[in-house]
């Protein structure tokens, strides 16, 4: 069975960078690509104009999406896209679009109608919402990560290794041919801040824990060159640091049982912020 990949569309020029990405990592996968429009009526008040009805915005939406499958069919001949129009909210309709396919991708500002950044409360929403993996495609990065010239990032959490986010960042440095760069920020207690020793100690247990958690999972990927890099200071900032040259970002969210707070945890909010290259954020339990 062929997998799918699915991209959510509007017509900012992000989202179309991600729809670009998305093709080409179908293509890499072996998968199709479906681009999904979400049809939000009525108009969200900042966009909403008196004289558009329904089937003025439905007529638009389907050219929107016909615009983008003939664009990334030239571009990728073999590749089998569709478009899809659906009603609901972005959130809540991306996700059960993707429920079933490999991966969801985005664009880093708008989704469905809502004007403005990604990161606000709709994106955050939908990157909550989604229980496959998603990954965060700004428009400036969107050429990034499909190749064996860039590193795959991925932060790890010592302290709550994650199967599912190990498995994922080996899959893809895998695909790519690429290294693969597993980084874990560590911190000392401050009463132990000015002792070289400590530092010292720390570091050393530090890196014993990561190549513990990345051992088996470097047996099972023999063809992927690894770069072991545990790092002090917060998490959130040295996989920022770590991630300046990456070609793909791979961070964890602990999945909630509290769909009325969306919540994807600082350092996966941080990367998506603040990393240029595309982020993949993998729900784990």
């Amino acid at each position: 069975m062929t997998g799918q990949v699915i991209v959510g569309l509007d017509n900012s020029p992000e989202s179309l960078a991600a729809a670009h990405w998305a093709a080409r990592e179908a293509v890499m996968r072996g998968a199709d690509l479906l681009l999904v429009h979400v049809e939000e009526w009525p108009l969200p008040v900042a966009v909403a104009m008196p004289t558009v009805t329904r089937d003025d915005h439905r007529d638009w939406a389907d050219e929107l999406l016909e615009g983008a499958v003939d664009e990334l069919r030239l571009a990728h001949p073999g590749l089998r896209i569709s478009g899809r129009r659906m009603p609901g909210r972005p959130a809540g309709a991306l996700a059960v679009a993707a429920a079933d396919a490999e991966l969801l991708v985005l664009g880093s500002r708008g989704l469905g109608t809502v004007m403005g950044a990604l990161m606000g409360s709709v994106g955050l929403a939908t990157v909550a919402a989604t229980t496959a993996p998603v990954v965060v495609v700004r428009a400036d990065g969107s050429e990034h990560g499909h190749g064996p010239d860039k590193e795959v990032v991925v932060g790890v959490d010592l302290h709550r290794p994650a199967g599912p986010v190990l498995a994922f960042a080996f899959e893809e440095a895998a695909r790519r041919g690429c290294t693969l760069r597993a980084v874990h920020g560590w911190k000392l207690p401050v009463m132990f801040a000015h002792s070289d020793e400590a530092r010292a100690e720390a570091g050393r247990e530090a890196a014993t824990a990561l190549g513990a958690a990345l051992r088996s999972w470097r047996q099972e990927h023999p063809s992927v060159a690894v770069v072991e890099r545990p790092v002090m200071g917060a998490g959130a900032q040295v996989l920022v640091d770590e991630a300046a040259d990456a070609g793909l970002v791979v961070v964890g969210r602990h999945v909630r049982r509290a769909p009325l707070v969306p919540h994807i945890g600082h350092v996966a909010h941080a990367a998506m912020h603040h990393c240029r290259a595309p982020v993949a954020v993998v729900a784990h339990e």
